[in-house]
């Protein structure tokens, strides 16, 4: 039996046919060309008048769209996995395992090319190398040189002075026995002060009344020369410098002279000059002057025999002590009444 119902049903066109049209596979070709994207395919027919209950089913119904399977089951397959669950045993292990030790980095250096140029420091020229070398020659020759030297002679004997090696090439020996002035009879240094230098203990090195007296003497007799020398610019001649009259040499005195007057003393003074002074061919200091010349001891000389000796210091290549002549007599008696001034008058007081 049929009813309006069924004029309806045979009317209305089927909403939902058992085969649905299938969409052609999607081909993987890159990237949409940009522009509007293309409109999708209605599911339903836009000539189908739906009744009420097509409505609502489309009302509650989701559009088909087959070409967003494929994005689904990729989102799918993006979504994050959860993280694995905490492992009390690997936890305590990492805790109880000590930190590594912290990796030194390497040290940075700027390349070569990256550095900033150093500025050009220009050297000395030639000439400026040559006059640095001639001060430092100068400053050992003329300050550190003597100063060293004159140190060194304060504690040690001199074993040679350039008079000895000269006389030496002349064919003369050396007899050099050195003795400490304590072991000197104490006449022959106040023999040698009154003979060469009456003011030894009052001046430091220099006694210039002495040497006005000798210009003097020269003028009047210039071909006999007078010496204004003191004892400590002798001992300095004697055992630094070689025996020459020139200005150089004379400089070279003065500042040995200084030296010695400093660093020595006026009785190491006494002590270098008896024992290095010349006393005939080849026999230097009193020690070989008194064996020679008299057979004794430095320590045993008399007066006399010390007054000779101071005698023959001017000349003693050409003097002698041992057998004097009528010169030397006179000139050894009136060094011997100067000795005896020099011992009353105290005039040997920086030896005592």
């Amino acid at each position: 039996m049929s009813g309006p119902d069924d004029e309806r049903d045979d009317e209305t066109p089927d909403m939902f046919p058992e085969t649905l049209p299938v969409s052609p596979p999607l081909e993987e070709t890159g990237p949409e060309p940009e522009g509007e994207p293309e409109s999708e395919p209605d599911s339903i027919p836009q000539d189908a008048a739906p009744d009420s209950s097509s409505d609502d089913i489309l009302k509650t119904a989701e559009p088909f769209h087959p070409a967003r399977e494929p994005a689904d089951e990729d989102e799918d397959a993006a979504l994050p996995l959860p993280p694995p669950a905490p492992n009390p045993d690997e936890d305590e292990a990492e805790d109880e395992a000590p930190p590594p030790p912290p990796v030194p980095l390497p040290p940075v250096f700027a390349p070569e090319d990256a550095r900033p140029p150093k500025p050009a420091v220009r050297g000395p020229g030639r000439v400026g190398r040559w006059l640095r070398r001639a001060l430092v020659l100068a400053f050992i020759v003329l300050i550190a040189g003597p100063i060293a030297m004159t140190l060194v002679y304060r504690v040690v004997p001199p074993p040679l002075t350039w008079l000895m090696i000269l006389r030496l090439g002349d064919g003369h020996g050396i007899d050099h026995r050195w003795r400490p002035l304590s072991r000197i009879s104490p006449t022959l240094a106040r023999a040698v002060i009154g003979a060469e230098d009456a003011r030894f203990c009052e001046h430091h090195g220099f006694d210039f009344a002495a040497m006005q007296k000798a210009m003097t003497a020269n003028a009047r007799r210039p071909n006999r020369i007078r010496g204004g020398s003191t004892i400590s610019q002798q001992t300095a001649k004697n055992v630094f410098l070689w025996p020459d009259r020139s200005y150089v040499r004379k400089g070279f005195e003065a500042w040995f002279t200084v030296l010695i007057e400093t660093l020595w003393g006026k009785r190491r003074i006494m002590e270098v000059y008896l024992n290095s002074i010349e006393w005939g061919p080849g026999v230097y200091g009193a020690e070989a002057a008194a064996q020679r010349n008299f057979g004794v001891s430095a320590a045993a000389l008399n007066p006399s025999q010390a007054a000779r000796l101071a005698a023959i210091l001017p000349r003693p290549l050409k003097w002698q002590a041992d057998t004097p002549g009528a010169y030397v007599a006179r000139r050894s008696r009136r060094i011997g009444a100067a000795e005896g001034a020099v011992d009353r008058d105290g005039l040997d007081g920086c030896l005592r």
